[in-house]
Protein backbone atom coordinates (compact mmCIF):
# COMPACT_ATOMS: atom_id res chain seq x y z
CA UNK A 1 0.00 0.00 0.00
CA UNK A 2 1.44 3.08 -1.14
CA UNK A 3 1.37 6.25 1.77
CA UNK A 4 1.33 9.41 0.57
CA UNK A 5 3.18 11.32 3.26
CA UNK A 6 1.55 14.33 4.29
CA UNK A 7 -0.85 14.38 6.81
CA UNK A 8 -3.78 16.67 6.76
CA UNK A 9 -4.70 16.66 10.32
CA UNK A 10 -2.23 15.57 13.02
CA UNK A 11 -4.09 12.12 13.28
CA UNK A 12 -5.40 11.51 9.75
CA UNK A 13 -3.67 10.56 6.50
CA UNK A 14 -3.51 10.10 3.13
CA UNK A 15 -3.57 6.61 1.58
CA UNK A 16 -2.73 5.37 -2.26
CA UNK A 17 -4.97 1.91 -1.61
CA UNK A 18 -2.12 0.00 -3.61
CA UNK A 19 -4.67 -1.81 -6.00
CA UNK A 20 -8.74 -0.14 -5.23
CA UNK A 21 -11.69 -0.72 -6.66
CA UNK A 22 -14.90 1.53 -7.30
CA UNK A 23 -18.08 1.23 -9.32
CA UNK A 24 -21.08 2.66 -9.01
CA UNK A 25 -24.43 1.69 -10.40
CA UNK A 26 -27.36 3.40 -11.40
CA UNK A 27 -29.89 3.00 -8.62
CA UNK A 28 -32.48 5.79 -9.13
CA UNK A 29 -34.15 4.20 -11.73
CA UNK A 30 -37.01 1.80 -13.03
CA UNK A 31 -36.53 -0.06 -16.04
CA UNK A 32 -39.05 -1.91 -17.48
CA UNK A 33 -40.86 -3.20 -21.09
CA UNK A 34 -43.78 -2.65 -22.57
CA UNK A 35 -45.91 -4.90 -24.90
CA UNK A 36 -44.09 -3.70 -27.91
CA UNK A 37 -40.59 -4.43 -26.39
CA UNK A 38 -39.42 -1.10 -25.99
CA UNK A 39 -37.88 -0.42 -22.72
CA UNK A 40 -38.38 2.68 -21.24
CA UNK A 41 -36.21 4.16 -17.78
CA UNK A 42 -38.44 5.60 -14.78
CA UNK A 43 -37.52 7.91 -12.07
CA UNK A 44 -37.36 6.28 -8.46
CA UNK A 45 -39.65 8.71 -6.72
CA UNK A 46 -38.20 11.05 -4.57
CA UNK A 47 -38.00 9.65 -0.73
CA UNK A 48 -37.79 6.22 -1.43
CA UNK A 49 -35.28 3.59 -1.33
CA UNK A 50 -32.20 3.71 -4.15
CA UNK A 51 -31.93 0.17 -6.13
CA UNK A 52 -28.19 -0.14 -7.10
CA UNK A 53 -28.75 -3.84 -8.66
CA UNK A 54 -28.37 -2.68 -12.15
CA UNK A 55 -25.52 -0.07 -11.78
CA UNK A 56 -23.38 -3.60 -9.86
CA UNK A 57 -24.70 -5.98 -12.76
CA UNK A 58 -23.55 -3.36 -15.65
CA UNK A 59 -19.78 -2.43 -14.12
CA UNK A 60 -18.75 -5.70 -12.78
CA UNK A 61 -17.59 -7.37 -15.88
CA UNK A 62 -15.93 -4.49 -17.11
CA UNK A 63 -13.70 -4.44 -13.75
CA UNK A 64 -10.25 -6.56 -13.68
CA UNK A 65 -8.40 -7.93 -10.98
CA UNK A 66 -4.69 -6.87 -11.44
CA UNK A 67 -1.40 -9.44 -10.13
CA UNK A 68 1.63 -7.76 -9.88
CA UNK A 69 5.49 -9.14 -9.96
CA UNK A 70 8.60 -7.72 -9.39
CA UNK A 71 11.14 -10.36 -10.02
CA UNK A 72 14.43 -10.64 -7.53
CA UNK A 73 17.14 -8.40 -8.56
CA UNK A 74 20.65 -6.96 -7.77
CA UNK A 75 20.78 -3.56 -5.97
CA UNK A 76 23.31 -1.17 -5.03
CA UNK A 77 22.88 0.21 -1.88
CA UNK A 78 24.71 2.60 0.71
CA UNK A 79 25.81 1.19 4.11
CA UNK A 80 27.51 2.55 7.16
CA UNK A 81 30.71 1.41 7.06
CA UNK A 82 32.75 -1.66 9.60
CA UNK A 83 36.21 -0.07 9.35
CA UNK A 84 37.74 -3.72 10.85
CA UNK A 85 35.73 -5.78 9.59
CA UNK A 86 36.02 -4.28 6.31
CA UNK A 87 39.80 -4.24 6.45
CA UNK A 88 39.92 -8.11 7.06
CA UNK A 89 37.85 -8.56 4.27
CA UNK A 90 39.25 -6.35 1.86
CA UNK A 91 42.20 -4.80 3.25
CA UNK A 92 42.71 -1.86 -0.15
CA UNK A 93 38.72 -1.42 0.14
CA UNK A 94 39.87 1.95 1.49
CA UNK A 95 41.30 2.78 -1.78
CA UNK A 96 39.05 1.50 -3.70
CA UNK A 97 35.52 3.13 -3.44
CA UNK A 98 35.18 2.71 0.35
CA UNK A 99 35.47 5.61 2.85
CA UNK A 100 33.41 8.38 1.68
CA UNK A 101 32.29 10.06 4.80
CA UNK A 102 31.58 6.28 6.62
CA UNK A 103 29.66 4.58 3.91
CA UNK A 104 30.43 2.47 1.36
CA UNK A 105 28.16 0.64 -1.33
CA UNK A 106 27.12 -2.65 -1.72
CA UNK A 107 25.07 -5.11 -3.72
CA UNK A 108 22.31 -6.54 -2.37
CA UNK A 109 19.71 -9.46 -4.04
CA UNK A 110 16.30 -7.81 -3.70
CA UNK A 111 13.13 -10.29 -2.55
CA UNK A 112 10.71 -11.37 -5.38
CA UNK A 113 7.14 -8.75 -4.84
CA UNK A 114 3.96 -9.26 -5.48
CA UNK A 115 0.88 -7.90 -5.18
CA UNK A 116 -2.81 -7.34 -6.23
CA UNK A 117 -4.72 -4.18 -7.40
CA UNK A 118 -7.70 -3.29 -9.41
CA UNK A 119 -8.07 -1.98 -12.85
CA UNK A 120 -10.86 -0.88 -15.66
CA UNK A 121 -11.30 -2.17 -19.28
CA UNK A 122 -12.23 0.74 -21.73
CA UNK A 123 -12.22 -0.44 -24.74
CA UNK A 124 -13.44 -4.16 -26.21
CA UNK A 125 -9.62 -4.91 -27.76
CA UNK A 126 -8.15 -4.33 -24.57
CA UNK A 127 -7.08 -1.32 -23.01
CA UNK A 128 -7.70 -1.50 -19.12
CA UNK A 129 -7.15 1.68 -17.16
CA UNK A 130 -5.45 1.32 -13.58
CA UNK A 131 -2.96 3.55 -11.27
CA UNK A 132 0.28 4.32 -11.83
CA UNK A 133 1.47 3.02 -8.07
CA UNK A 134 -0.41 -0.60 -8.92
CA UNK A 135 1.54 -1.42 -11.97
CA UNK A 136 5.15 0.99 -11.44
CA UNK A 137 8.20 -1.12 -11.62
CA UNK A 138 6.13 -4.19 -12.65
CA UNK A 139 8.64 -7.35 -14.97
CA UNK A 140 4.69 -9.25 -14.81
CA UNK A 141 1.41 -8.15 -14.65
CA UNK A 142 -1.37 -10.45 -15.19
CA UNK A 143 -5.30 -9.31 -15.44
CA UNK A 144 -8.18 -11.82 -14.48
CA UNK A 145 -11.61 -10.78 -15.77
CA UNK A 146 -14.47 -11.32 -13.69
CA UNK A 147 -15.50 -14.62 -15.74
CA UNK A 148 -11.83 -15.54 -14.44
CA UNK A 149 -9.83 -15.65 -17.63
CA UNK A 150 -6.43 -14.52 -17.43
CA UNK A 151 -4.33 -12.56 -20.03
CA UNK A 152 -0.70 -11.47 -19.53
CA UNK A 153 -0.88 -7.31 -19.90
CA UNK A 154 2.01 -5.11 -21.11
CA UNK A 155 2.21 -1.12 -20.39
CA UNK A 156 1.39 1.32 -22.92
CA UNK A 157 2.14 4.11 -20.49
CA UNK A 158 2.31 5.78 -16.92
CA UNK A 159 1.55 9.22 -15.59
CA UNK A 160 3.08 9.74 -11.93
CA UNK A 161 1.90 13.64 -11.72
CA UNK A 162 -2.23 11.59 -12.12
CA UNK A 163 -1.00 8.63 -10.80
CA UNK A 164 -2.56 7.17 -13.98
CA UNK A 165 -1.69 3.89 -16.23
CA UNK A 166 -2.54 2.34 -19.60
CA UNK A 167 -2.38 -1.33 -19.92
CA UNK A 168 -3.61 -3.23 -22.80
CA UNK A 169 -4.05 -7.54 -23.10
CA UNK A 170 -5.14 -9.14 -25.80
CA UNK A 171 -8.24 -10.12 -26.22
CA UNK A 172 -11.45 -9.14 -28.60
CA UNK A 173 -15.02 -7.87 -27.52
CA UNK A 174 -14.36 -7.73 -24.01
CA UNK A 175 -16.57 -5.66 -21.98
CA UNK A 176 -15.63 -2.12 -21.90
CA UNK A 177 -17.26 0.64 -19.34
CA UNK A 178 -19.25 2.99 -20.84
CA UNK A 179 -17.73 6.06 -19.75
CA UNK A 180 -19.47 9.13 -18.13
CA UNK A 181 -18.47 12.95 -18.12
CA UNK A 182 -17.35 13.41 -13.98
CA UNK A 183 -18.21 16.99 -14.47
CA UNK A 184 -22.59 16.09 -14.19
CA UNK A 185 -21.93 14.61 -10.92
CA UNK A 186 -23.72 15.98 -7.83
CA UNK A 187 -22.27 16.04 -4.56
CA UNK A 188 -24.71 13.45 -2.81
CA UNK A 189 -25.54 11.96 -5.92
CA UNK A 190 -25.13 7.61 -4.98
CA UNK A 191 -21.91 5.85 -6.90
CA UNK A 192 -20.95 2.15 -6.10
CA UNK A 193 -17.32 1.92 -6.04
CA UNK A 194 -16.20 -1.60 -7.68
CA UNK A 195 -12.94 -4.13 -7.29
CA UNK A 196 -10.89 -6.55 -5.52
CA UNK A 197 -10.28 -4.91 -1.54
CA UNK A 198 -8.04 -6.89 0.78
CA UNK A 199 -7.97 -10.34 -1.87
CA UNK A 200 -11.97 -10.18 -2.26
CA UNK A 201 -12.70 -9.76 -5.62
CA UNK A 202 -15.41 -8.48 -7.68
CA UNK A 203 -16.55 -6.55 -4.72
CA UNK A 204 -19.47 -3.50 -4.78
CA UNK A 205 -19.72 -0.62 -2.04
CA UNK A 206 -22.01 1.89 -2.37
CA UNK A 207 -21.83 5.59 -0.76
CA UNK A 208 -22.79 9.15 -2.78
CA UNK A 209 -20.64 11.63 -4.10
CA UNK A 210 -19.33 13.80 -0.52
CA UNK A 211 -16.78 16.45 -2.22
CA UNK A 212 -15.53 17.05 -5.77
CA UNK A 213 -12.40 19.14 -6.93
CA UNK A 214 -10.68 17.79 -3.81
CA UNK A 215 -6.82 18.27 -3.09
CA UNK A 216 -5.09 16.06 -1.03
CA UNK A 217 -0.96 17.04 -1.89
CA UNK A 218 -0.34 13.14 -3.16
CA UNK A 219 0.24 13.77 -7.14
CA UNK A 220 1.17 16.65 -8.92
CA UNK A 221 -2.46 17.24 -10.65
CA UNK A 222 -5.53 16.77 -8.80
CA UNK A 223 -8.51 17.26 -8.47
CA UNK A 224 -10.52 14.16 -6.33
CA UNK A 225 -14.08 13.02 -6.31
CA UNK A 226 -14.86 12.52 -2.48
CA UNK A 227 -16.93 9.68 -1.49
CA UNK A 228 -17.93 7.61 1.29
CA UNK A 229 -18.02 4.26 -0.69
CA UNK A 230 -15.92 1.49 1.36
CA UNK A 231 -12.45 1.43 -0.41
CA UNK A 232 -9.29 -1.06 0.82
CA UNK A 233 -5.94 -2.00 -0.04
CA UNK A 234 -6.69 -3.70 -3.47
CA UNK A 235 -8.86 -1.26 -5.06
CA UNK A 236 -6.65 0.65 -6.49
CA UNK A 237 -7.26 1.46 -9.91
CA UNK A 238 -10.81 0.26 -9.88
CA UNK A 239 -14.36 1.75 -10.66
CA UNK A 240 -16.52 4.60 -9.47
CA UNK A 241 -19.49 4.41 -11.07
CA UNK A 242 -23.02 6.13 -11.24
CA UNK A 243 -26.00 4.86 -10.96
CA UNK A 244 -25.96 3.74 -14.34
CA UNK A 245 -23.19 1.52 -14.42
CA UNK A 246 -21.18 4.59 -16.08
CA UNK A 247 -17.87 5.13 -15.32
CA UNK A 248 -16.84 8.63 -13.39
CA UNK A 249 -13.64 7.86 -11.76
CA UNK A 250 -10.60 5.88 -11.01
CA UNK A 251 -10.44 4.88 -7.34
CA UNK A 252 -6.73 5.79 -6.13
CA UNK A 253 -6.57 6.94 -2.51
CA UNK A 254 -8.03 6.53 1.23
CA UNK A 255 -8.37 8.84 4.03
CA UNK A 256 -7.52 6.77 6.87
CA UNK A 257 -5.96 6.62 10.46
CA UNK A 258 -5.40 3.28 9.99
CA UNK A 259 -4.46 2.34 6.55
CA UNK A 260 -7.85 1.15 6.11
CA UNK A 261 -10.92 2.40 5.11
CA UNK A 262 -12.54 4.77 7.73
CA UNK A 263 -14.73 7.13 5.83
CA UNK A 264 -13.65 8.71 3.04
CA UNK A 265 -12.00 7.75 -0.46
CA UNK A 266 -11.24 9.82 -2.83
CA UNK A 267 -10.67 8.94 -7.28
CA UNK A 268 -9.59 10.53 -10.11
CA UNK A 269 -12.38 11.95 -12.24
CA UNK A 270 -13.11 11.23 -15.70
CA UNK A 271 -12.38 14.26 -17.20
CA UNK A 272 -8.53 13.68 -16.27
CA UNK A 273 -8.25 9.92 -17.26
CA UNK A 274 -9.87 10.78 -20.38
CA UNK A 275 -6.97 13.19 -21.36
CA UNK A 276 -4.14 10.91 -20.39
CA UNK A 277 -5.26 8.06 -21.55
CA UNK A 278 -5.75 10.00 -24.99
CA UNK A 279 -1.80 11.76 -24.91
CA UNK A 280 -0.74 7.72 -23.78
CA UNK A 281 -2.25 6.02 -26.65
CA UNK A 282 -1.02 8.88 -29.38
CA UNK A 283 2.47 10.06 -27.78
CA UNK A 284 3.20 7.45 -25.17
CA UNK A 285 3.94 9.91 -22.19
CA UNK A 286 1.14 12.85 -21.24
CA UNK A 287 1.36 16.26 -23.15
CA UNK A 288 0.56 18.88 -20.15
CA UNK A 289 0.21 22.56 -20.50
CA UNK A 290 0.62 25.06 -17.76
CA UNK A 291 -0.68 28.50 -17.70
CA UNK A 292 2.39 29.55 -15.75
CA UNK A 293 1.64 30.49 -12.41
CA UNK A 294 2.40 30.22 -8.66
CA UNK A 295 -0.32 30.76 -6.07
CA UNK A 296 -2.62 29.59 -3.74
CA UNK A 297 -6.18 29.78 -2.79
CA UNK A 298 -8.13 32.93 -2.44
CA UNK A 299 -9.08 31.85 1.43
CA UNK A 300 -5.66 30.57 2.16
CA UNK A 301 -4.02 33.43 1.41
CA UNK A 302 -6.42 36.11 3.60
CA UNK A 303 -6.28 33.78 6.23
CA UNK A 304 -2.50 33.83 5.74
CA UNK A 305 -2.07 37.16 5.61
CA UNK A 306 -4.55 37.91 8.57
CA UNK A 307 -2.36 36.00 10.73
CA UNK A 308 0.49 38.08 10.08
CA UNK A 309 -1.39 40.70 11.31
CA UNK A 310 -2.58 42.48 7.84
CA UNK A 311 -6.11 43.41 6.83
CA UNK A 312 -6.43 42.67 3.31
CA UNK A 313 -9.29 43.15 0.28
CA UNK A 314 -9.31 41.51 -3.25
CA UNK A 315 -13.01 41.89 -3.96
CA UNK A 316 -13.33 38.26 -3.69
CA UNK A 317 -13.16 35.00 -1.53
CA UNK A 318 -13.16 32.52 -3.67
CA UNK A 319 -10.67 31.78 -6.98
CA UNK A 320 -6.74 31.79 -6.78
CA UNK A 321 -4.41 34.51 -5.76
CA UNK A 322 -1.41 34.56 -8.05
CA UNK A 323 1.61 35.24 -6.00
CA UNK A 324 4.16 34.70 -9.30
CA UNK A 325 3.97 34.55 -12.80
CA UNK A 326 6.34 32.32 -14.60
CA UNK A 327 8.57 34.47 -17.18
CA UNK A 328 7.77 33.60 -20.22
CA UNK A 329 4.78 31.80 -19.66
CA UNK A 330 1.26 31.86 -21.01
CA UNK A 331 -0.03 34.18 -18.71
CA UNK A 332 3.14 36.81 -18.73
CA UNK A 333 2.11 36.65 -22.13
CA UNK A 334 -1.63 37.42 -21.79
CA UNK A 335 -0.57 39.78 -19.23
CA UNK A 336 -1.87 38.42 -15.77
CA UNK A 337 -0.16 39.83 -12.95
CA UNK A 338 1.39 38.70 -9.19
CA UNK A 339 -1.52 39.73 -7.39
CA UNK A 340 -4.35 39.31 -9.61
CA UNK A 341 -7.18 36.78 -8.38
CA UNK A 342 -8.13 34.21 -11.22
CA UNK A 343 -12.11 33.23 -11.04
CA UNK A 344 -12.92 31.89 -13.92
CA UNK A 345 -11.63 29.43 -16.94
CA UNK A 346 -13.01 28.60 -20.40
CA UNK A 347 -16.52 30.41 -18.59
CA UNK A 348 -16.50 27.99 -15.61
CA UNK A 349 -16.39 29.34 -12.27
CA UNK A 350 -13.07 28.68 -10.11
CA UNK A 351 -13.35 28.46 -6.68
CA UNK A 352 -9.68 26.75 -5.99
CA UNK A 353 -6.72 25.62 -7.57
CA UNK A 354 -8.30 21.96 -7.87
CA UNK A 355 -10.91 23.20 -10.14
CA UNK A 356 -8.60 24.90 -12.39
CA UNK A 357 -6.49 22.18 -12.81
CA UNK A 358 -8.99 20.15 -13.42
CA UNK A 359 -9.96 22.30 -16.52
CA UNK A 360 -6.36 22.66 -17.42
CA UNK A 361 -5.41 19.01 -17.23
CA UNK A 362 -7.96 18.20 -19.95
CA UNK A 363 -5.44 20.78 -22.57
CA UNK A 364 -2.22 20.79 -24.70
CA UNK A 365 0.25 23.01 -25.25
CA UNK A 366 -0.63 25.53 -28.30
CA UNK A 367 -4.58 24.83 -26.89
CA UNK A 368 -6.28 28.39 -26.19
CA UNK A 369 -8.10 28.88 -22.65
CA UNK A 370 -9.99 32.31 -21.74
CA UNK A 371 -8.84 33.18 -17.81
CA UNK A 372 -11.56 35.53 -16.15
CA UNK A 373 -9.70 37.41 -13.54
CA UNK A 374 -9.80 40.26 -11.30
CA UNK A 375 -6.97 43.01 -11.42
CA UNK A 376 -7.16 45.81 -8.93
CA UNK A 377 -10.63 44.43 -7.78
CA UNK A 378 -11.72 45.01 -11.22
CA UNK A 379 -12.87 42.32 -13.61
CA UNK A 380 -11.02 41.76 -16.58
CA UNK A 381 -10.85 38.86 -19.37
CA UNK A 382 -8.17 37.48 -21.91
CA UNK A 383 -6.75 34.28 -23.94
CA UNK A 384 -4.17 32.76 -22.69
CA UNK A 385 -1.94 30.00 -25.28
CA UNK A 386 -0.94 27.26 -22.69
CA UNK A 387 2.39 25.84 -23.16
CA UNK A 388 4.48 22.94 -22.26
CA UNK A 389 7.06 22.68 -19.09
CA UNK A 390 10.03 23.39 -21.67
CA UNK A 391 8.39 26.65 -22.25
CA UNK A 392 6.77 26.33 -26.11
CA UNK A 393 3.88 23.99 -27.76
CA UNK A 394 5.68 22.11 -29.06
CA UNK A 395 5.11 17.95 -28.83
CA UNK A 396 7.00 16.31 -25.87
CA UNK A 397 8.75 12.64 -26.74
CA UNK A 398 9.29 10.07 -24.04
CA UNK A 399 12.46 9.71 -25.09
CA UNK A 400 15.10 6.74 -24.40
CA UNK A 401 18.63 5.44 -24.11
CA UNK A 402 18.17 4.90 -27.99
CA UNK A 403 18.31 8.51 -28.92
CA UNK A 404 22.09 8.08 -27.24
CA UNK A 405 23.41 5.80 -30.27
CA UNK A 406 25.59 3.82 -27.66
CA UNK A 407 25.81 0.34 -26.15
CA UNK A 408 26.50 -0.06 -22.36
CA UNK A 409 27.47 -2.47 -20.10
CA UNK A 410 27.78 -2.43 -16.52
CA UNK A 411 31.66 -2.02 -15.16
CA UNK A 412 33.52 -5.22 -13.69
CA UNK A 413 35.18 -5.56 -10.15
CA UNK A 414 38.74 -4.93 -11.54
CA UNK A 415 37.61 -1.48 -13.43
CA UNK A 416 36.56 -0.55 -10.17
CA UNK A 417 39.59 -1.32 -8.45
CA UNK A 418 41.89 -0.01 -11.37
CA UNK A 419 39.96 3.59 -10.98
CA UNK A 420 38.60 3.86 -7.43
CA UNK A 421 35.22 4.15 -8.44
CA UNK A 422 32.34 2.00 -6.87
CA UNK A 423 30.03 2.30 -9.65
CA UNK A 424 29.62 3.11 -13.96
CA UNK A 425 28.59 2.34 -17.00
CA UNK A 426 31.20 1.97 -19.99
CA UNK A 427 30.33 2.85 -23.43
CA UNK A 428 31.22 0.07 -25.61
CA UNK A 429 30.02 1.12 -28.95
CA UNK A 430 29.31 4.50 -30.29
CA UNK A 431 27.05 5.02 -33.19
CA UNK A 432 25.13 8.22 -35.15
CA UNK A 433 23.11 10.15 -31.87
CA UNK A 434 23.96 12.54 -29.00
CA UNK A 435 26.74 10.39 -27.26
CA UNK A 436 28.49 11.11 -30.82
CA UNK A 437 27.35 14.49 -31.30
CA UNK A 438 28.62 15.13 -27.99
CA UNK A 439 32.38 13.67 -28.47
CA UNK A 440 31.77 10.67 -26.05
CA UNK A 441 34.09 8.02 -27.56
CA UNK A 442 34.01 4.12 -26.67
CA UNK A 443 35.80 3.22 -23.50
CA UNK A 444 34.01 6.14 -21.52
CA UNK A 445 32.88 5.28 -18.61
CA UNK A 446 29.82 7.34 -17.03
CA UNK A 447 29.60 7.77 -13.33
CA UNK A 448 27.08 10.09 -12.88
CA UNK A 449 24.01 11.45 -14.56
CA UNK A 450 21.94 14.18 -13.70
CA UNK A 451 23.81 13.84 -10.42
CA UNK A 452 22.22 9.89 -10.20
CA UNK A 453 24.54 7.40 -9.93
CA UNK A 454 24.89 5.19 -12.59
CA UNK A 455 25.13 1.64 -11.29
CA UNK A 456 22.86 -0.36 -14.50
CA UNK A 457 21.51 0.44 -17.65
CA UNK A 458 18.25 0.85 -15.71
CA UNK A 459 19.39 3.53 -14.39
CA UNK A 460 20.42 5.53 -17.39
CA UNK A 461 17.30 4.50 -18.92
CA UNK A 462 15.10 6.13 -16.46
CA UNK A 463 17.18 9.36 -16.25
CA UNK A 464 16.72 9.75 -20.21
CA UNK A 465 13.16 9.21 -19.74
CA UNK A 466 12.17 11.43 -16.65
CA UNK A 467 14.91 14.49 -18.24
CA UNK A 468 13.08 14.02 -21.73
CA UNK A 469 10.07 14.93 -20.41
CA UNK A 470 11.20 17.57 -17.91
CA UNK A 471 11.36 21.60 -18.01
CA UNK A 472 15.15 21.31 -18.91
CA UNK A 473 16.02 18.33 -21.45
CA UNK A 474 19.29 18.02 -20.74
CA UNK A 475 21.71 15.47 -19.54
CA UNK A 476 24.67 16.48 -17.08
CA UNK A 477 27.05 13.70 -17.75
CA UNK A 478 30.06 13.00 -15.57
CA UNK A 479 32.69 10.13 -15.69
CA UNK A 480 36.45 8.95 -16.13
CA UNK A 481 38.16 8.33 -19.43
CA UNK A 482 40.00 5.04 -19.21
CA UNK A 483 43.28 6.95 -18.93
CA UNK A 484 41.72 8.35 -15.67
CA UNK A 485 41.12 11.96 -16.99
CA UNK A 486 37.98 13.19 -15.84
CA UNK A 487 35.33 13.85 -18.49
CA UNK A 488 31.86 16.29 -18.34
CA UNK A 489 29.31 16.54 -21.09
CA UNK A 490 26.24 18.29 -21.01
CA UNK A 491 23.77 16.46 -24.24
CA UNK A 492 20.71 18.60 -25.27
CA UNK A 493 17.61 16.07 -25.87
CA UNK A 494 15.35 17.96 -28.28
CA UNK A 495 15.46 18.14 -31.22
Amino acid sequence: MKKVLNYLTPALCIVALAFSVAAFSKACTVHSENQTGIKSVASTPAGQPVDLTYAADKALPSVVHIKYVQNSRVQTVEVQSDPFSDFFNDPFGGFFGRGNGGTQQRRIQTPKKEATGSGVIISEDGFIVTNNHVVAGADELTVTLNDNKEFSARIIGTDETTDLALIKIDGKKLPAITIANSEDLKVGEWVLAVGNPLGLNNTVTAGIVSAKARRLGANGVESFIQTDAAINAGNSGGALVNTRGELVGINAMLYSQTGSYSGYGFAIPTTIMNKVVDDLKKYGTVQRAFIGIQGLNVKDYVDQQKAQGKEIDLGTMEGIYVGKVQEGGAAAAAGIEAGDVITGADGQKVASFPELQEIVAKKRPGDKMSIEYLHNKKKKQETVVLKNEQGNTRVVQNQDIDVLGGNFREITDKQKQQYSISSGLEVIKVDNGKLKQAGISKGFIIQRVNDESMNTIDDLQKVVRKASTSKEPVLYIQGIYPSGKKGYFAISLEE
